[in-house]
């Protein structure tokens, strides 16, 4: 087990920052908004020679336990529980507050290795300002800047010595990218959808713990949380939570832009994104649109149809899902939909059956003997029709991916080929092979003909 690292602090100190420059990657979303982090987020990072994880908390606010803050804290004491050592953050301008202090004192009880950090202590006076923080009576403060990167060499001095012993026989240098490694590399899984309709109660019922906040607040989750975990299959995933994503015309606020980027990237880094609809309120253009992009993108898309628990008309609701995805997604025909309920738990655990067999097509190589027989028997069934009052002439077709499954046909003016006819060959492939709900590319490579001429 890796070492883990847990920044804890009140909000605004820059905790974020922080954990971005020891992950040496922008992991988490930095603003001067208070409070901008709300889940505990990870990251795996080399420091003085060793791997570990940090963790990225919510800021520390005394606040009754119903409240957002209060479950921030929460998720935060959690972090505490579960770290090896705690870099504990205070803000070197702005000097030590009566939170600051409330905290220190609370630390000082637990039975966990402290660093303390006077961040924002670049120059002379940073410095200086620094040494108030004696007073909490954890240690010398350590001076530095995570925006500027001053006081790192001693900070991963400071860490090498807090951490524990590394186990003996452990190998420091990475093992080689084996084929077994890679087949056990986690499935890539995204939650997205609009806010509120319930994504980061999925993946707390997903895990079996209280992971990420949750509340009837709509916009809660402002960031994309990646949790890694073992589902009942056997297999690792890497399930990131994203922030909801509103209509392009109501985003007007700098952070929530961010929000939305991070959820962008996490649906372009994946490899099956579950798109939560909330049943009650069923599926609007935004659904669609996000729905469209993972299929741009090329990902395998599977509906968590939440809150059915709560709807009276079921047969009614589902069918009119059904009209509008068959309508709406026609580059996805047949995505799969799992009726469920978060907050009950009704329905969850048929949730990642349904996106490992929506992996196992998206990921599918067809042999090409087989394609080319479907291939064959396609073209009998409905002749290529006639462009320019010439017959095309379309002579094989090769997988040269998956991921999602990729069709290249070759023929003479392939590339002419019409709209109508290439949705024909994409829905029979289809057909042929069950990949339902997996996005399909089809390309058309033209091949030049010397004797064209003499044909006419």
């Amino acid at each position: 087990m890796k070492p883990r690292i847990a920044i804890l602090g009140r909000p605004n100190v820059g905790k974020s920052s922080l954990f971005n420059r020891l992950a040496q990657r922008r992991i988490a979303i930095v603003d001067d908004t208070p409070g901008v982090t709300r889940d505990r987020k990870e990251a795996e990072a080399r420091i003085a020679g060793r791997d570990v994880i940090v963790v990225d908390t919510a800021g520390l606010e005394e606040s009754p336990p119903d409240t957002i803050p209060g479950r921030m804290r929460a998720s935060s004491e959690t972090a505490l529980r579960e770290a090896d050592l705690i870099l504990f953050v205070v803000d070197a301008r702005a000097g030590l507050t009566p939170s600051d202090r409330a905290f220190a004192t609370w630390l000082r009880k637990q039975s966990k290795p402290v660093i303390l950090l006077a961040n924002k202590a670049e120059g002379r006076t940073g410095a200086a300002s620094a040494l108030e923080a004696y007073e909490l009576g954890l240690g010398a403060p350590l001076p530095v800047s995570a925006e500027h990167g001053d006081g790192w060499g001693e900070l991963h001095d400071e860490i090498a010595a807090r951490l524990p012993p590394e186990p003996e026989g452990e190998e420091d240098e990475d093992e080689p990218d084996t084929e077994e490694k890679r087949r056990n590399r986690p499935l890539r899984l995204a939650i997205v959808g609009r806010p509120n309709a319930g994504k980061s109660t999925l993946l707390n019922a997903l895990t079996g713990e209280e992971r990420m906040i949750t509340g009837p607040e709509p916009g809660l989750t402002r960031d994309s949380v990646a949790v890694e975990w073992t589902d009942e299959t056997g297999g690792k995933v890497r399930l990131v939570d994203t922030a909801g994503m509103r209509k392009r015309a109501r985003v007007h606020e700098g952070l929530e832009q961010m929000s939305v980027g991070a959820s962008l990237a996490a649906l372009k880094e994946c490899e099956v994104v579950v798109l939560v609809l909330d049943a009650l309120l069923g599926m609007d253009e935004q659904d669609l649109r996000i729905a469209r992009l993972a299929e741009r993108e090329g990902r395998a898309v599977v509906v968590a149809l939440n809150k059915w628990d709560a709807v009276e008309d079921r047969p009614g609701t589902r069918k009119q899902l059904d009209d509008v995805l068959t309508a709406s997604l026609a580059q996805s025909k047949g995505v799969t939909v799992v009726p469920l309920s978060a907050m009950t738990g009704r329905g969850v655990d048929k949730l990642m059956p349904a996106v490992r067999k929506t992996y196992e097509r998206w990921n599918h190589r067809v042999a090409t003997g087989a394609l080319n027989r479907w291939f064959e028997g396609a073209l009998e069934r409905h002749a290529p029709p006639l462009v320019g009052g010439k017959r095309l002439k379309l002579r094989y077709c090769t997988m040269p991916k998956a991921r999602p499954p990729t069709i290249t046909v070759f023929g003479t003016r392939a590339e002419l080929l019409p709209e109508d006819y290439r949705r024909y060959l994409v829905n029979s492939f289809r057909e042929a092979f069950d990949m339902p709900g997996v996005p399909i590319r089809l390309h058309l490579r033209g091949t030049s003909n010397p004797y064209e001429d003499e044909d006419k």
